[in-house]
């Protein structure tokens, strides 16, 4: 008769895994609430102090911590030596350990206060996991009550060779890796450690996407465990399968939403880049003014909102090719609307106003770069010219500086009135963003509008072009050895100039 040892906090089919070991003549050991539900269940277990030979004790930390548990998950059935100590000890074989762990997490999403958090930590459960886990060619580590069936077929049909145990021993494993990693960024905040010097990250794969940034790359998603709530949380209700580059586009289209808080605002977005940004009095008006904004570059974009989609803006964006349409809430028309568009992937945004998400990483080969997020918009506004802005005027510059934070740089936004008229992103020299800006909108009437930079200007040759272009105010970051050259330039051209204070590169 082999031995099977079961303590799990999740208890989902754990009755019925149990009557199949059972069935297979394994003897069950249990501990705690794991063994109560066995036996009121009519199945026969064997408690763990009748193995140990010594109670559990400090209400229940120390029960499993004991050799003749782990000395019968670690010998060796290969070694002689380890046979034939474990035989001489007395200690009796465990053939497979089936372990889940305390929810940690579960504690941590519902907000416990530290004295209930630390008792959320699992000592024995860990410890049996990974010693089963090493020993895998000798013992099977069940941790996910989705693999009881395959378990049981597994050893029914005498096909749990060491492949299978290797896959099972690498899902305990990366759970173990996991759990450690959710404690140490735990403790890491409990301490003020902001950037520690060992960054533990738990990604759990959510799901996978149709391709990467090319159609020869794959490319799943993850989500970061610790985090709680992320911008990035939808309910997908129409629709194919999400592309990497969706995900990416969404993050930036949410993000620019989010900027706005309770005004009415539409963001479009295509190649990660914002091309058409409006704020309006209604849903309605707002999308109609983003999408007025750039009706070309929109086509094949990506669209998030605010406010709930009425069937009148439904109708309206149903008329182009959209890759996404993302809001908060959709009436059941307006979604009957977007449906009759198959491949039209329709998302319902869970967390617009969320900033959990502590960190921007990126990933390049091996090495990783870790930063704040940008969540700072103005350190100061401190008007530099002679000429003073308009409140209107003050108004676009703080929608601008919105906008042109989720641009590319070098970037340059041209707004007027709540809506951008021109974006110009991803270019070696500020200026020739702004002549893109301008040159690729020759329909727009530039006279009273505002220019954001995401940077400083360097020389004053945005002022100039800014001014032939007839655009009536600036705002800028501030900060080069040359600022007073693009401020006399400014004062003699009666163009009122804003300094920010924050600048806002993005690469």
């Amino acid at each position: 008769m082999r031995r099977a040892l079961v303590s799990v906090t999740n208890k989902d089919g754990i009755v019925a895994f149990c009557q199949g070991l059972a069935e297979l003549d394994f003897e069950i050991v249990s501990t705690g609430g794991t063994l109560h539900t066995l036996q009121e269940a009519g199945v026969k277990a064997i408690p763990i102090e009748e193995v140990t030979g010594f109670p559990e004790i400090l209400d229940g930390r120390v029960k499993t911590l004991h050799p003749k548990v782990h000395g019968a998950l670690l010998f060796r059935r290969d070694l002689e030596s380890h046979v034939k100590t474990v035989e001489e000890m007395g200690i009796t074989p465990i053939d497979l350990v089936c372990v889940n762990l305390y929810e940690f997490e579960k504690a941590l999403r519902a907000g416990k206060p530290m004295a209930e958090m630390i008792e959320n930590i699992d000592i024995g459960g860990p410890s049996m996991i990974r010693s089963a886990a090493k020993n895998y060619r000798d013992v099977l580590i069940v941790t996910d009550p989705q693999d009881y069936t395959s378990v049981l077929e597994a050893l029914k049909e005498l096909q749990d060779d060491e492949s299978f145990r290797l896959r099972l021993a690498y899902k305990a494993f990366s759970m173990t890796g996991a759990y450690d990693a959710m404690i140490s960024r735990y403790f890491a905040d409990v301490v003020g450690e902001d950037f520690p010097d060992i960054l533990n990250l738990s990604l759990k794969k959510t799901e996978h996407l149709r391709y990467g940034e090319n159609s020869q790359q794959r490319a799943n998603a993850y989500v970061d465990s610790y985090v709680q709530n992320s911008l990035l949380d939808y309910e997908q209700l129409n629709g194919k399968e999400i592309s990497f580059n969706n995900v990416n586009d969404l993050y930036g289209a949410i993000a620019v939403v989010r900027e706005f808080g309770d005004q009415i605002v539409t963001a479009a977005i295509k190649h990660s880049t914002p091309c058409g940004v409006a704020i309006g009095k209604t849903g309605y008006e707002s999308y109609m003014k983003a999408y007025e904004a750039d009706p070309q570059s929109i086509f094949g974009g990506i669209v998030a909102v605010n406010y709930k989609i009425d069937k009148a803006t439904a109708l309206e964006m149903k008329k182009i090719f959209l890759e996404i349409v993302a809001a908060p809430d959709y009436d059941e028309d307006a979604l009957e609307v977007l449906r009759k568009k198959k491949n039209l992937r329709v998302l319902k945004l869970k967390h617009l106003n969320t900033r959990e998400a502590k960190y921007d990483i990126k990933y390049l080969e091996g090495k990783a770069l870790v930063q704040d997020i940008n969540t700072k918009m103005f350190k100061e506004m401190q008007v530099v010219t002679e000429d003073k802005p308009t409140a209107e005027q003050i108004a676009d510059m703080e929608f601008g500086m919105k906008v042109v934070k989720y641009v590319k740089s070098n970037a340059i936004c041209i707004v007027k009135n709540g809506v951008t008229l021109a974006i110009g992103g991803g270019q070696t020299s500020r200026v020739w963003a702004l002549e893109n800006a301008i040159h690729n909108n020759p329909d727009k009437d530039f006279n009273g509008a505002v220019l954001a930079s995401d940077a400083f200007f360097p020389f004053n040759d945005c002022v100039e072009v800014a001014s032939k272009a007839g655009i009536a105010a600036i705002i800028q970051p501030g900060g080069s050895i040359r600022d007073q050259d693009s401020i006399d330039l400014c004062n003699e051209k009666h163009i009122p100039m804003v300094f920010s204070g924050y600048r806002h590169f993005r690469h």
